[in-house]
């Protein structure tokens, strides 16, 4: 016969098991709405080759969060450790980025993308009319789209972010000397003072490439 602590432990690994199912269930998710998001984009960049001899899309790329960036997440915002927590409170977990060649690309595929039927608008932050005080620029939209599995269909939320080639190239690079560890405050404060100037550069750009462009037509 078991003895009650075997009987508890059992009953324990079983709870976690389930859990780490349900999580692992739900990162499936997230990935077939990723795939369904890039699909969306594709297909956008194919009409406007063959309606307007263009490709507006530079380049796609997607990412899931980590299971300690999620936890992280949820415990800096004081949120119960579970899988619905993560679900209800979480929205950037699917993340999709869409990188387009001139200012005017970034609204025409925000709007393009937005008129669909099946994907519904829950958030937008525009970075680019309202940059971030260090000078990110970008347009984040958090939508809410239907992935059909075998038996059901469900609605997942994914982030999709939209930027120029400039706006990538500068967020990319402060990334990287943001945050290395090893530089002093004086340093740091240095650093965010130049790359806000770069970004103010890269805005400048960003402008003019859009008026070159316009003026071709």
């Amino acid at each position: 016969m078991k003895t009650t602590e075997e009987i508890f432990k059992n009953a324990l690994d079983k709870e976690v098991e389930e859990q780490l199912f349900a999580i692992r269930q739900s990162m499936s998710y997230y990935r077939c709405a990723l795939m369904e998001v890039e699909t969306k984009f594709k297909v956008l960049n194919e009409q406007f080759s063959l309606y307007y001899d263009r490709n507006p899309i530079e380049s796609i790329s997607t990412r899931i969060k980590s299971e300690e960036s999620i936890l992280r997440k949820l415990k800096s915002r004081n949120l119960p450790l579970t899988l619905k927590s993560m679900e209800d409170h979480i929205f950037d977990i699917a993340g999709v980025r869409v990188i387009g060649s001139f200012l005017e690309d970034i609204y025409d595929l925000a709007n393009y993308f937005l008129k669909q039927d099946d994907v519904h608008l829950i958030e937008t932050k525009d970075y680019i009319q309202n940059p971030k005080p260090n000078g990110y620029r970008s347009l984040h939209l958090i939508v809410e789209i239907p992935i059909f599995l075998s038996n059901e269909k469900k609605w997942i939320k994914v982030e999709v972010q939209f930027r120029t080639i400039a706006m990538n190239f500068w967020a990319s690079l402060e990334h990287k000397l943001r945050y290395k560890k090893e530089l002093s405050n004086e340093r740091l404060a240095e650093i965010d003072s130049e790359l806000f100037e770069c970004a103010k550069l890269c805005s400048t750009l960003d402008q003019k490439m859009q008026n070159i462009k316009g003026s071709k037509k």
